[in-house]
């Protein structure tokens, strides 16, 4: 706890230096209250787990302890990764294993996903999950803007054949209130933890015609090859489907993304994908990919499912729209993360810049999310420090339309342990993973030695105005 201590002191005194203010008070005027005496447990049922983590007030230097609700695998997890994400209706969904389960009371209570079977005239051949061999899944899960729920379920190593990927698309059809899957077998191995993104419709393609289509693509492949995906206009039925060539040579399309006085619907709070998708969902329809081709120009899957090329530089792969039309992204170089905010489609951009140089010396993970209707915009941050163990962090910006100044920065769990992504590792923390409840509150992945394999926290105390 010392070195924690020690640790925020650093920070505060490095985050305030010329960007947040400098903390300092006039004589005779009052000091700043600190933003937590506004707080209140936004849950008064106590939590079976429920740890402090130290935060501190970036506009006074001040430091308390808030209450966090803590998780383990057993909820959705798996040896090395949580895959979190969050509905419009309060939901915490994670499917870091096998299946998703979700709570949809801030943790008290947890059940899993029970799809039901689908008819062969609808879906491919059903395979069930091998007994014995739970724990190997791993997928991904997030809330299209009709209201579905589109997620999947990547099954490596099993049965007689070890080299066949086993990819089972889960699917939840609002309309119905009914959950479905279907087992898809692929060609080529899936390999690795999938990303999913939804493309918003209507679609009309020669894969057929949809409200949305759903496109899932491997970590490994993503990252290494371009060689693209699966995609779905059903949300069971997955397709391959290829990435287009760095070079360009695509339709050229113009394209307005300034989505400020559209009134867009709190979905867009909740379906932004993992950051390692690389893209983001277009409200007018479609799905776009930021600085994808060579000459910086992004690459736009329209709602024919056809590639095009797009004349508008972004400052980063990363980014979302929210449901405030905001367009923020986040560039990471070295230790440093600059967070860049568009009210006007990116035609311009301010920005904010988070420099954590004097305490890690190497990002490990990162992820981001805001939520327009919340004005809310939350950095989370796994560094290695500089005496070795990695440190879990979370910087909250309130009224982020106001101010791309965090108000607050909280360390998650204890920053004693050293893990690192991929197989091989002794101890693993394969990803970040973050998500906002429609209250608020953050849902964040972490790792310390208080569990050998990583945790989930969920955030309690939040401002009552």
């Amino acid at each position: 706890m010392r070195r924690v201590i020690l640790s925020v002191l650093l920070m505060a005194s490095m985050v305030m230096a010329g960007c947040f203010g400098s903390g300092e008070t006039m004589i005779n005027e009052p000091s700043p209250e600190p933003i937590w005496n506004n707080y209140s447990l936004i849950d008064s049922a106590a939590h079976e787990d429920a740890r402090m983590f130290v935060t501190i007030d970036l506009m006074t230097n001040q430091t308390t302890n808030t209450t966090w609700a803590v998780f383990d695998k057993s909820k959705g997890g798996n040896c090395c990764e949580h895959y979190i994400a969050t509905s419009i209706e309060g939901q915490i969904m994670n499917i870091g294993g096998e299946y998703p389960v979700y709570s949809m009371d801030r943790g008290h209570a947890w059940d899993t996903y029970i799809p039901g079977f689908i008819p062969d005239t609808q879906c491919r051949t059903f395979v069930p999950t091998n007994e014995g061999q739970e724990g190997l899944g791993e997928g991904s899960i997030v809330q299209a803007t009709n209201g579905d729920i589109l997620s999947m379920s990547w099954f490596p190593y099993l049965g007689a054949d070890l080299k066949l990927d086993k990819f089972y698309a889960i699917l939840y059809d609002e309309s119905e209130d009914e959950w479905s899957w279907c087992y898809n077998r692929i060609t080529e191995p899936f390999y690795d933890r999938s990303w999913q993104v939804e493309v918003v419709g209507p679609i009309s393609s020669s894969l057929g015609n949809g409200e949305w289509a759903s496109v899932v693509v491997s970590n490994f492949w993503h990252q290494t090859q371009d060689a693209g995906g699966q995609i779905s206009v059903d949300g069971l039925n997955y397709y391959p489907f290829q990435f287009p060539g760095r070079d360009g040579g695509e339709p050229s399309i113009e394209l307005d993304l300034d989505f400020t006085q559209a009134d867009l619907p709190a979905y867009w709070d909740v379906n932004k994908p993992h950051k390692e998708m690389r893209a983001f969902p277009v409200p007018s329809g479609g799905l776009l990919f930021p600085s994808y081709f060579s000459n910086g120009n992004a690459a736009y899957m329209d709602t024919t499912l056809s590639w095009n090329e797009l004349d508008v530089k972004f400052p980063s792969e990363y980014c979302q729209i929210d449901s405030a039309g905001a367009l923020h992204c986040v560039e990471n170089t070295g230790t440093s993360f600059t967070h860049y905010l568009s009210m006007d489609g990116a035609q311009t951009w301010i920005n904010q810049t988070y420099d954590i140089s004097s305490m890690g010396t190497e990002i490990e993970e990162w992820e981001f999310q805001s939520n327009g209707d919340l004005d809310l915009f939350v950095l989370n941050v796994r560094y290695q420090s500089s005496d070795g163990p990695d440190v879990d962090t979370v910087f909250h910006v309130r009224g982020y339309s106001e101010s791309l100044a965090p108000d607050t920065l909280t360390y998650i769990g204890q920053g004693d342990l050293d893990s690192t992504s991929g197989a091989g590792a002794d101890i693993r923390f394969d990803f970040a993973s973050l998500a906002i409840l429609n209250d608020g509150g953050v849902v964040v992945a972490y790792h310390d030695s208080t569990d050998p394999d990583p945790l989930f926290a969920v955030e309690l105390e939040l401002p009552t105005a």
